[in-house]
């Protein structure tokens, strides 16, 4: 029993002392892109802002195409009675009670042409939700691989800065043996100043990128995020052909998807501008009651005369020049949409080109030129300088690899943005 209760003690103490281990979801996002996606998916307001007013736009097709409510009217006549007794409202009081009921009827095929401009319109409006979420989704791939590079830069830069920590020391052992002359040592404390330096910049600089991520998240600007691990890799190159990607935008872009409904809004709305020309109806059931019985049943047609032909055909010409303004605006976002496609897949292959050059000649002959060059120093054939030279040469290389790997991201990323979905 002893042992037992001990157990329990023991237990109970170390479950006081130990602190809960982290579950999945109290990772901050941010390791991948796929964790800043989901995230937005159901925090970003303009997003969710977008998707009521779509969800709004469809909830108009309904009483778009519904008839209007009958109405019912009520006349008492002769309340008098020729003036035989006072003013009453009763019904079987009065001379006769008329109790109409009349209902409006639009001219044959106007209340479905309604119903399908509102159709259009809410579909112009999911267009207009899955193009903001293609904008939120780019922005925060763009900020993902951006803060990807910083954050390798920096990994770059301490791994640099403890290089040249070690180079001070061979300068100053060469300075100790009289190999060397102090400037050496004092050149190495400056790079190290200078990258430190960088440091407090790269630190910033990622710090802005978070509070961006961040702002689209709908989160504080400094909540915490986790620190990127890779970039995706970029598809092949048979899925970045310009022709299939044209054909690819031109049907699934969502900028042009609700410009395209726009268009067959825009037409739909000038016939039904030119079926104004026709008359609306409205027809009407009348019973009389006198005293406490109906004896007698009215009906009744009334219509609209069309005699305002000049406003009809100001109506018209202004359906016509809609029509042809809304094709103009898909024309230019066609165009506009399709030089971003061709700038972004140059960017995605010159990126490509670039990376593979640092990746297997640049970088492999820069950490050549290095280690000969720190041979050379201790041996007293080449200067400090050169071999300082040398170790830039490298820092260089591996940057160039690494921003030419978030270059692409980026390219990625606005592609998919014309795409409205994934490569």
């Amino acid at each position: 029993m002893r042992i037992s209760v001990s157990l329990r003690v023991l237990t109970l103490a170390l479950a006081i002392a130990l602190p809960p281990l982290a579950s999945a979801q109290d990772v901050p996002p941010g390791r991948t892109v796929a964790s800043l996606l989901d995230y937005a998916r159901q925090n970003n307001p303009d997003y969710a802002s977008m998707r009521h007013e779509a969800d709004a736009a469809a909830e108009r097709v309904t009483p778009a195409g519904a008839l209007p409510d009958p109405k019912m009217k009520i006349e008492l006549m002769d309340i008098t009675k020729m003036g035989e007794q006072n003013p009453s409202l009763a019904p079987n009081r009065v001379g006769s009670t008329q109790y109409t009921l009349s209902q409006e009827l639009p001219w044959y095929g106007k209340r479905d042409l309604k119903r399908e401009i509102a159709e259009l319109d809410a579909e112009g409006a999911q267009g207009r939700s899955r193009g903001t979420w293609a904008e939120i989704a780019a922005r925060l791939k763009a900020a993902h691989a951006q803060l990807y590079v910083v954050h390798r830069n920096e990994q770059i830069t301490r791994e640099i800065l403890d290089l040249m920590i070690r180079l001070e020391k061979v300068a100053q052992a060469r300075y100790a043996g009289g190999l060397a002359m102090q400037q050496d040592v004092i050149r190495a404390q400056v790079e190290q100043t200078a990258m430190r330096n960088d440091l407090v910049m790269l630190e910033n600089e990622a710090n802005m990128l978070r509070a961006r991520i961040n702002m689209v998240l709908a989160r504080p600007a400094n909540a915490p995020l986790s620190s990127p691990e890779a970039v995706a890799p970029l598809p092949a190159p048979a899925k970045l052909d310009y022709v299939a990607l044209e054909e690819r935008v031109r049907g699934r872009n969502p900028r042009l998807f609700a410009e395209d409904a726009a268009i067959k809004s825009a037409e739909k709305k000038r016939e039904l501008a030119y079926k104004e020309r026709y008359p609306d109806f409205m027809v009407g059931v009348t019973p009389v009651q006198y005293r406490n019985s109906v004896k007698e049943w009215q009906l009744m047609v009334e219509f609209n005369i069309p005699l305002q032909q000049s406003s009809r055909r100001a109506m018209e010409r202004e359906s016509e020049s809609m029509l042809s303004a809304a094709r103009a605006r898909k024309e230019a976002a066609a165009n506009e949409v399709l030089s971003e496609l061709a700038e972004n897949l140059s960017g995605i292959e010159a990126a490509r080109r670039t990376e593979a050059l640092a990746g297997t000649s640049l970088l492999p002959q820069a950490e050549l030129t290095f280690n000969s060059a720190l041979a050379s120093y201790e041996n007293g054939k080449v200067d400090f300088a050169t071999l300082l030279e040398a170790q830039q040469q490298i820092r260089k290389a591996r940057l160039s690899q690494i921003k030419a790997q978030g270059e692409a991201q980026i390219r990625v990323a606005e592609i998919e943005k014309l795409l409205g979905e994934e490569l």
